[in-house]
């Protein structure tokens, strides 16, 4: 049994506990997880819908702890941690110029996916603007990173087939791979904007 079917053994077993997995590395926007969850769910192991729901509310919810922290502790927060405010920074100016689109795209690229929200606590944004595009953009991340998933495991399946599982394995870590250079090259350019602009 390869190290893929062990693994996708596991989540059988234990779906339910998975699902609690999913929704709390959904709250730090970890795309892999994502990913693996709709890859998951077109195998059967997982329900599709149930995925969707948890990679939803953890996103959501991961966001608005890190706003209303912010909101409540951040200048302490920042005061205490140098390192933490240097990017904060850089992300707060980003919300303060681009604060109606950048709340859709702050869960993918690598540097901001954490501290977007807690950046937005600290800006002018209001609660009602920052929970209505908090809906849209954790609805957004579900959605395109469950389905992104589950249609690579359509795809490796009729591509591979049960036999070949080795290859299917490599194809989904070259997935991922490219995922996550797609969202360093997002990262990338939303550091050269804030450079630019400060």
């Amino acid at each position: 049994m390869t190290d893929l079917a062990q693994l996708i053994e596991a989540v059988r077993q234990h779906g339910e506990v998975v699902y609690a997995f999913i929704f709390a590395y959904a709250a730090s926007h970890a795309l892999l997880m994502a990913l693996f969850a709709g890859y998951a769910a077109q195998l059967g192991v997982l329900d599709l819908k149930m995925t969707l729901i948890h990679c939803f509310a953890g996103s959501f919810a991961g966001d608005v702890f890190r706003f209303w922290l912010a909101r409540r502790y951040g200048e302490r927060v920042l005061a205490r941690w140098p390192r933490v405010s240097a990017h904060a920074a850089i992300v707060k100016r980003l919300v303060d110029r681009h604060a109606l689109w950048l709340p859709l795209i702050h869960r993918y690229p690598y540097g901001i996916r954490g501290l977007g929200a807690f950046a937005y606590g600290l800006s002018r944004m209001p609660w009602g603007v920052f929970l209505i595009l908090n809906v849209i953009g954790a609805a957004l991340w579900a959605i395109s990173l469950v389905l992104a998933g589950y249609a690579f495991g359509r795809v490796s399946d009729k591509v591979l087939g049960d036999t070949v599982s080795g290859l299917s394995m490599a194809m989904l870590v070259g997935f991922l791979a490219i995922s996550w250079l797609l969202s360093r090259k997002l990262e990338q350019a939303i550091e050269a904007d804030a450079k630019r602009n400060v």
